[in-house]
This record gives structure tokens, C-alpha cells and sequence, in this order.
């Protein structure tokens, strides 16, 4: 509670400084009260604005993803309600959780509860979303289940990031920072027309340096980014009903991956050296072996490092047919992962694992839209899709065996096809001036399969292959109304039902049987909101609240084959439920200052979940099996893992002085405590804080900056690792203060 009565303090007394400086300026006239921005949005297949969508919606903007400090995905949790994002283990596979929807998983071959789409094109892998954030328009999140708009069902929620179109005049500019640890950012674009009927846009970025960790034995430094990536577009029109939009994006990522610190002591396999307590923020350890180096392709002086690289394109084609829009998207992408990361943060390879991932899309997806002006608006789609992810990882834990008490090097190795075939369709009826109707359908069948050996140990031979296949059929939607209470406040409500597919666990496991496919999992999902517009558009309030009935969620368990024995997996529990709610605020109480704040909260339990008592079945069956007596502890009324609460806001203040035009921001967020399932641990609530001020001469054409990120210096960690038991757990922390300039410039 002491921290909720500091951050409204410090709110205050924002507003209030922001209030005098305006007040004395006296540049503004007469200090009247601005109204708050118009947002359009495409959350719904069609340019609207944010106001008048029935749905649990955040955008944020382009021009604030550096003030919120946003640059991957995952910084998303930082700005938006009841949304978090971890990188599983410091590594490059991120899981996304909307409203307590969300897995907790390092492998990469099974889709995410939340769409991630750019430009409409969808990244069913999530580790393929890492590369870096640039010429952003905007970032649409939506919260609820999702799959009568887009090309695949989820039950968490969406994602859209929606970057700039070439313009029609020409546009060129740049943006530039620099800051602590020698870190720097370059992005850079140009737009225009290239010839009659044909507009273009080229965009890139780079990313370097920041080595903010170092070795403790050695103190050799860690952290660097290297990142970089470059964007064409072009948009045709081919003929007066006819525009086409063409697309290419390359990245490459050969950044650093994130160190581990020790939780408590950590005495060593063979007894040589035990590690005191990491107390050190930045302190952290690495040390690949040999043989591991060998099959990563790299010396025995690599740091944990990533080196990927991909490449999207795409089509998108729209042409109006008079009585409809005929819309066609077209989109390939490849992805190549190659990624070492050092679990147990020490120079022995106590828990080193290294990643190798090949990933292939193509997608297509036909859309027809009503362009009446009737009160029935239609729209149907079909989507297909055909997916590989071949690859796997090897591992080195530890072990019992002396001389050296390792494990030899294990290779868990999988090849997954995917092919999907869906029908949605999305319509509204407008009964009256105020009240809408929606209904939204789809049916979609899915294909899954996956040969594996399971988990063998090098130089011995594999054993044969396994197949296992899975298919999902269902048919899914949502109904819902929408009225208007007056002209600036929207009531709605809506029931709908999505389904994130089953799929294959490939984690270390004797026993290819591990791969067995486990279900897909349903949430019927109940939401109520308004959004509201008051005091002649000063203020904005919006507010939602949900209950998710929840059924076969998918979680890390554990499950005995007769023969195979204990098998960790994927496991399904039979019923749970989360239920929650959000509220957003936007005020502008007088000219240019702007408010915002956020608060999300979700709570669930665990309704039927009987699991599997590993220690207690072990003892009661012979010491080699079968495996007959299956002992199982009743978890239900158990709370889901995931924190409660997030809160957050930020004060912007613009004003003009002698000549200047300048800018005054901060931004917040508080999220409450996490249990690590890995480590059996709690991770603690933190609070993080931003702020920016931006300087340029009134009606020039380049502006520069100072800003600071964590301005507090919090220590917070992201996820756990226990890999080597709970009782040696690791942490993968953030990183603290950071701060420094930018200079921005358009022509």
C-alpha cells in the first residue's frame, strides 16, 4: 500500500510542477483544456476509431515506444494492463500471457496463446519476434480470445504491430541515441514516390553495444547487442480498384544472451569450488566445454551469445469489387536460431544448453468485407497454412560420475509439420442508432506431427524414430452487442469461445515417448466493458471485466509411462477458471499536459487437477517398473501462477519557452510478485521507472533528448532457472539505471 501512496504522491506532484510551469509560460491560450487524441485502429479488419471498438483494446503509439523504453515485444508488459512477457530463462524464446493466458516453456516448436502479427501476417513461433522494434506505427494489443478476424485462433489474445506505409510526398529521417555502457541505436527511413502509381519506403536499424554483465572469475563483459534490420515496402496501385502492397524485412541478431547470478551458494559437482551468494547486481559466469563448442560451431572462448536471422515477405492485395473488398494476403517466412545460453551461471557446465532451429511459413488468407453503408457489416475469411520447425537442442547437466561429475553431451533432436486450414467470418448488425450486434464463427481443422528420437547421448547411436500426430477440429466464435450509452460512452459485452492448439513436449527425456502430443486447450470467455469519453473529451475512461471458464490448460507436469517410466511433459489440467478486470485513463486537464494511467488485476484457481506425485509413485512401484501405481496430489483450489496485479501511468507535459518547444515525460509500472515453478521460489513485485525531456527550436525540423531508463535502479528479475534442483536456483536479472541522448531529425 506504501508504494501505491508514493507513486500517486509522485504523480501529483507531477502534475501539479507541470500545472505552474505552465501557468508561468504563458505561451498557451489562455491555458484552455485540450481534448484527448482520436486513435484509429484496424483491430477490427477496418479503420475505426479506438472508441467505438467493442473490445478489450491498447495501443500504443510509435512516437512512444523510446519514452516507454519499448524495444523488443516483450517491453509490451511495461505499458499494457494485465499483459507480461518472459523470456523464457534469459534465453531467445519468449512466452506471452494476456489475462493469466500463457504458457511457461524454453522449446520452440509449439504455438503461442497470443497472436503476434505484423502488418497482419502472423508469427506463429514467438522466438521469430526478438528482432528489433522499428518504424512502428502503432501496437494494437487486444486481450480475449481471438479467431473469427484473424488467420489463427488464440485464447490469450493479439498482438497487431502496425508499421509506417510509404507516403505519397517525400519523407526521409532519422533517430539516433546514445547511452550508458557504450550502448547505441541508429534508425534511419525515406519514403516517397518512385514512379506513377507506385510508392515506396525504406527503413533499417542497428543496434549495438551495452555490455552491461561480467564474468566474476574473469571479468570479461557481457551483454553486447548487435542487431540490425532493414524494411521495403512498396504499395501499387495497379489500377483504380486494385492496390497492392509488397513487403521484404531481413534481420539478424548476433547479440549477447543474458547472464545468470546464484540465488545462494553454489557448490560445484566434483567439490573443487563452491561460489559464495551472487550480491554483485552485474556479476554473473559462463564456460562452454569442448565438445559443446564443437557442435555450436564456436571456440571454448564463446559467451552465451545469439545468432539468428530471418527473412519475411510478403503480398497483400486489395481490390474493391463494387459490392465487396476483396482482400489476399500471401506470406513466407524463414527463420534460422542458433543460440548458446549458460544456465548455471559458472564456468563449469553444469547446466548449458544450446539451441539449433530451422523454421519455415507460408500462409495464405482471403478475406471478403461488405462496403455498405447498411446496418449489416459482413465479412468472411479462409486462411491456410503450412509450417516447419525442424531442430532441437543439446544439453550438458550435472552429473554424478566422477572424474569430472558431468553428464555427456545429450541431444534432444525433433522434426515438426504443421498444416492448417480455417473459415471465420466476422458480422455486425446495427438494430439502432445505438445498439450493434455481433456474431463471429469459425471452423478451422489443424494437423500436427512430430518425429522424434527423444533424448540420446552422444557417441552412443539413437535410437529409431518415433512419429506422433495430433489433429484439432473445432468450431469456435463469439457473440456480443455494443450500445451506446450517449454519443461518447460505449457499453459491450461479449461471450466467446477460443482454442490454442495441443502440440508436442521435446524437453531431455530417455524416452521418445515424452513426445506423445498433449490436448488443445478451450477458454470460454465472458467480458463486459465501457468505454467512455467525459468532459468534452478531456478525459478518457475505459474499463473491462472478464471470467475465463477454462478447460484442458495446458502446464508443465509430469506423467509415467508403464515401460518408459517418469516423463516431464506437457501435461493438461481438466478445469480451472481466472477472472479480472482492467481500467485505462487518459486526461489532458489543461493544454499540453497529459495523463495516463492503467491498473490490470487477475486471480484464478485451479477447479480439477489431480497431478502426479513423481517422489510417491517412484517408491511405490520396483525399482526398474513397470510403472502400475500412479500416486497423484489434488491441486484444485490452488492459485494459477502468475502475478496478480500490474499498474502503471505515465505524466507528459509540452510546452513552449522562448522560442522552444519542450517536453517533460514519465512513465511507471508496478508488477506484483511471480512463483517460479522452475526454482519453487517467489519472484518479488517491483516498481520501474522512466523519464525523458526533448528540446528543439519552435518549427525546426530536428529535436534532442535526454532520457533515463529504471531511473530508481530496481533490482528485478525476469525468470528463475532449477535445473540443478531448488535448492541451487539461478535468476535471470534486468538491468539496472541506464541512461542518455537522442537527437531526432526529418526532412
Amino acid at each position: 500500500m506504501k508504494k501505491y501512496i508514493l507513486a500517486s504522491s509522485v504523480s501529483l506532484l507531477t502534475i501539479s510542477f507541470c500545472t505552474v510551469a505552465s501557468a508561468q509560460s504563458g505561451t498557451r491560450s489562455e491555458q484552455q483544456a485540450t481534448r484527448v487524441d482520436e486513435v484509429i485502429v484496424t483491430a477490427q479488419r477496418r479503420e475505426q476509431a479506438s472508441q467505438d471498438v467493442g473490445v478489450s483494446l491498447s495501443v500504443v503509439g510509435g512516437e512512444q515506444l523510446d519514452e516507454k523504453g519499448i524495444s523488443v515485444v516483450n517491453d509490451l508488459e511495461n505499458a499494457v494492463p494485465n499483459m507480461e512477457v518472459d523470456s523464457q530463462f534469459g534465453g531467445g524464446q519468449p512466452q506471452f500471457r494476456i489475462r493469466g493466458i500463457g504458457a511457461r516453456e524454453y522449446s520452440s516448436n509449439n504455438a503461442s496463446t497470443v497472436g503476434i502479427y505484423v502488418d497482419e501476417v502472423a508469427h506463429p513461433y514467438t522466438v521469430t519476434t526478438q528482432g528489433a522494434l522499428f518504424d512502428i506505427a502503432r501496437m494494437e494489443v487486444l486481450r480475449g480470445p481471438q479467431g473469427t478476424l484473424y488467420g489463427r485462433n488464440t485464447t490469450g489474445g493479439a498482438v497487431n504491430i502496425i508499421t509506417y506505409a510509404p507516403t505519397a510526398d517525400f519523407r526521409a529521417g532519422f533517430n539516433a541515441e546514445y547511452g550508458t555502457f557504450d550502448r547505441f541505436k541508429v534508425e534511419g527511413y525515406v519514403s516517397g514516390q518512385i514512379a506513377p502509381n507506385l510508392l515506396g519506403r525504406l527503413a533499417a536499424v542497428t543496434e549495438q553495444g551495452g555490455a552491461w554483465q561480467y564474468h566474476r572469475d574473469t571479468g570479461e563483459k557481457l551483454g553486447d547487442l548487435d542487431k540490425s534490420a532493414i524494411r521495403g515496402r512498396l504499395t501499387w496501385d495497379a489500377s483504380e480498384t486494385v492496390t497492392v502492397d509488397l513487403a521484404a524485412t531481413y534481420s539478424i541478431d548476433k547479440s549477447d544472451g543474458r547472464g545468470f547470478r546464484l540465488l545462494g551458494p553454489y557448490k560445484v559437482a566434483n567439490g573443487s569450488v563452491t561460489y559464495p551468494k551472487d550480491t554483485a547486481w552485474r556479476i554473473t559466469g559462463w564456460g562452454i566445454s569442448q565438445r559443446l563448442a564443437d557442435v555450436a560451431g564456436v571456440s571454448t572462448d564463446a559467451k552465451p551469445f545469439r545468432d539468428n536471422d530471418g527473412f519475411d515477405v510478403n503480398a497483400r492485395i486489395k481490390a474493391d469489387l463494387g459490392w465487396a473488398d476483396l482482400s489476399s494476403i500471401t506470406a513466407y517466412q524463414t527463420f534460422s536460431r542458433k543460440e548458446y545460453n549458460d544456465w548455471d551461471g559458472t564456468r563449469f557446465q553444469e547446466s548449458d544448453v544450446y539451441f539449433y532451429n530451422d523454421i519455415n511459413v507460408f500462409a495464405q488468407e482471403l478475406r471478403l468485407s461488405s462496403t455498405s453503408d447498411g446496418p449489416l457489416q459482413w465479412m468472411v475469411g479462409a486462411h491456410y497454412a503450412d509450417e516447419s520447425i525442424d531442430g532441437g537442442f543439446y544439453t550438458e547437466f550435472r552429473g554424478s560420475t566422477p572424474p569430472n561429475y558431468l553428464s555427456s553431451l545429450i541431444n534432444t533432436a525433433y522434426d515438426q509439420s504443421v498444416s492448417a486450414f480455417g473459415l471465420f467470418t466476422h458480422n455486425s448488425y446495427q438494430v439502432n442508432d445505438r445498439l450493434n450486434l455481433i456474431l463471429g464463427l469459425r471452423w478451422e481443422k489443424e494437423e500436427r506431427e512430430l518425429t522424434s528420437r527423444g533424448t540420446y547421448t552422444a557417441p552412443a547411436l539413437p535410437p529409431a524414430p518415433q512419429t506422433f500426430d495430433t489433429t484439432m477440429e473445432e468450431v469456435t466464435g463469439r457473440t456480443g452487442l455494443e450500445y451506446k450509452l450517449t454519443d461518447d460512452a460505449l457499453f459491450y459485452a461479449s461471450v466467446a469461445r477460443g482454442v490454442k492448439s495441443g502440440g508436442f513436449t521435446t524437453y531431455n527425456s530417455p524416452n521418445s515417448q515424452a513426445a506423445r502430443p498433449f490436448k488443445p486447450e478451450i477458454v470460454s470467455a465472458y467480458e463486459a466493458g465501457v468505454k467512455s469519453d467525459l468532459f468534452d473529451r478531456r478525459l478518457r475512461l475505459n474499463g473491462a471485466l472478464f471470467y475465463y471458464d477454462y478447460k484442458d490448460q495446458q502446464v508443465q507436469g509430469i506423467e509415467f509411462d508403464r515401460t518408459a517410466g517418469r516423463l516431464g511433459k506437457i501435461t493438461n489440467v481438466p478445469k480451472s477458471h481466472i477472472w479480472g478486470g482492467e481500467v485505462e485513463l487518459v486526461w489532458a486537464p489543461i493544454n499540453g499536459l497529459t495523463i495516463t494511467q492503467n491498473l490490470g488485476y487477475k486471480t484464478g484457481k485451479y477447479d480439477e487437477y489431480f497431478a502426479v506425485d513423481s517422489a510417491a509413485t517412484v517408491a511405490a512401484n520396483p525399482p526398474d517398473g513397470p510403472w502400475d501405481i500412479i500416486i497423484s496430489n489434488d491441486r484444485s483450489g490452488e492459485r494459477l501462477s502468475f502475478p496478480k496485479m500490474n499498474y502503471g501511468g505515465s505524466v507528459g507535459y509540452d510546452w513552449d519557452m522562448a522560442g522552444w518547444e519542450l517536453r517533460a515525460e514519465t512513465n511507471y509500472n508496478y508488477r506484483d510478485e511471480l512463483y517460479s515453478v522452475s526454482s519453487a521460489s517467489i519472484i518479488d513485485a517491483y516498481w520501474l521507472w522512466n523519464a525523458n525531456f526533448s528540446v528543439s527550436p519552435a518549427g525546426a525540423n530536428w529535436r534532442a533528448g535526454l532520457w533515463v531508463r529504471n531511473m530508481f535502479n530496481t533490482y528485478y528479475e525476469e525468470t528463475r532457472n532449477g535445473f540443478n534442483s531448488s535448492s541451487r536456483p539461478t535468476t535471470s536479472p534486468s538491468q539496472g539505471r541506464t541512461f542518455g541522448v537522442r537527437l531526432s531529425m526529418d526532412f
